[in-house]
């Protein structure tokens, strides 16, 4: 029976931890951006221009 009483006491020692380690992190702004999540998917990927020389000697050489 003790050791159930030593593990309640050990995950509410862990889950205060955590809380406080996450009432730390609101307070120093961790979680403020709220502009750039919803514009990061827009700038994520560059754009590749295909090269046109590339693409005409390709054409020629299906079409033979």
């Amino acid at each position: 029976m003790t050791i159930i009483y030593l593990l309640l006491s050990i995950s509410v020692i862990v889950a205060l931890v955590f809380f406080i380690a996450f009432i730390i992190s609101v307070k120093k702004g961790q979680y403020d951006d709220v502009y750039t999540p919803s514009v990061r998917m827009l700038f994520e990927d560059e754009l590749v221009k295909p090269e046109s020389g590339k693409n005409q000697s390709l054409n020629k050489v299906k079409s033979s």
